[in-house]
């Protein structure tokens, strides 16, 4: 089975920005671009159009910036790949929170450029590789065990006994009891991989296992957050909140 072209998505509101970055892509005949932007308001709609997989995004752009974009519930679940591209070097930090894929200064370089491509192919490939599995197991193959490296050794976590998951950068934080394990994944990528009958994302860098909540509260100025069976309390931001309110059965 070939693997499908990244459909992208250039956001800019530079039109020599977003010339530059088609120039960048000549060489990797496997993007294909089906669309261009210079605002939020535009790449709002692009995105519920057109539906693309990855963004090529500024993020100094008229009515709001691209980390606005991503954090404020204005972009589809799951969200595209991102990588920023920027003249703003202090914002990287930044954008990695966000779970960027990468982060391409400009004037662009090309060997830059190639570098983060690489990485957006790598990333690519592991979702068509989940994806694949999903499908032919037909109601979808989601994970049971997680690898994780703890000092000199493997430990192997069972997916239901996780508690919770906190994004740190390209890391994540696995808290099962008392344990915290840091391990080497997006986010993003790990809750594709666990089931959603039984792990909901209730914050950008949070997902918890439903079977351990005990509490949902509501707070002033519209703040929520989640208990937790052992007294753990986590934001449910309010991004996330409808999703939270179907998969929970909350009225």
């Amino acid at each position: 089975m070939t693997t499908p072209k990244i459909r992208a998505l250039l956001v800019d509101d530079e039109i020599l920005a977003r010339v530059a970055v088609r120039q960048a892509l000549a060489s990797h005949t496997d993007i294909d671009v089906v669309g261009e932007c210079g605002n939020v308001q535009e790449v709002m709609q692009a995105m519920a159009a057109l539906a693309p997989d990855l963004l090529f995004l500024d993020i100094q752009m008229p009515g709001g910036d691209g980390f606005t974009l991503l954090r404020d519930g204005h972009a589809p679940e799951p969200l595209p790949m991102v990588v920023f591209t920027t003249a703003f070097a202090e914002h990287a930090l930044e954008a990695f929170d966000a779970n960027a894929i990468d982060y391409v200064l400009k004037p662009i370089d090309q060997v830059r450029f190639d570098q983060a491509m690489d990485r957006v192919r790598k990333h690519w490939y592991g979702l068509q590789i989940d994806r694949r599995h999903a499908s032919a197991d037909g109601h979808g193959s989601y994970a049971k065990r997680i690898s994780v490296q703890a000092a000199e050794r493997s430990m192997v976590i069972p997916v239901a006994d996780i508690d919770w998951i906190r994004a740190d950068d390209n890391y994540v934080r696995i808290h099962v009891g008392s344990n915290t394990y840091l391990h080497r994944e997006t986010l993003r990528h790990l809750y594709e991989s666990l089931d959603p009958n039984h792990f909901l994302r209730i914050h950008r860098s949070i997902v918890v296992n439903m079977d351990r909540i005990r509490e949902v509260h509501t707070m002033f100025h519209g703040h929520a957050e989640v208990v937790l069976h052992d007294g753990t309390r986590l934001d449910l931001s309010r991004r996330f909140r409808n999703a939270a309110r179907v998969a929970l059965g909350l009225r």
